[in-house]
């Protein structure tokens, strides 16, 4: 109730009491009361009158409850454009995607022919390949081990 807590409370009616008197408190509880109830009693007749005057007028529930909906719906609407995207997630999601797309469209060789699915196993493929590419690209076993130092193989 209008967020007062139970030791606010105690402490309104602690002042009222040293404010007004014993013999007071009660009287003004029950002029608060009526006030209240009329209060609410005006708020009700507002209701029905103005809910008398919409059907009059054509506008009955269901209407008013689309029209609400429509008001909502474009009031959301307008809040996702003024706010953007706002799924940081989505570029980096789209970016992949792409990227992945790129790479399937290549091949090792460097052709944009997309890569089939064959039954050969993949060290056929680099064999393949060792066996197509030239000796001038291929660096030569002194070569790396000069530059790298001696390569040291299990047996």
């Amino acid at each position: 109730m209008f967020g007062i807590g139970g030791g606010e409370l105690i402490f309104i009616m602690f002042v009222v009491l040293m404010l007004f008197g014993s013999d007071k408190v009660p009287e003004i509880a029950r002029t608060m009361g009526k006030a209240i109830a009329q209060l609410k009693n005006a708020t009700n007749d507002i209701k029905s009158e103005i809910q008398k005057g919409a059907e009059s007028n054509g506008f009955d529930q269901k209407m008013l409850n689309d029209l609400t909906n429509n008001i909502t719906s474009e009031i959301n609407n307008a809040k996702a454009n003024l706010i953007g995207d706002t799924n940081p997630l989505r570029g980096i999601s789209d970016n992949l995607s792409t990227e992945i797309n790129e790479i399937k469209s290549t091949t090792v060789d460097g052709s944009t022919s997309p890569i089939t699915e064959s039954s050969t196993t993949p060290s056929i493929k680099i064999d393949n390949i060792k066996d197509n590419s030239t000796p001038e690209t291929t660096p030569k076993k002194e070569e790396i081990e000069d530059s790298v130092g001696p390569i040291k193989r299990k047996k």
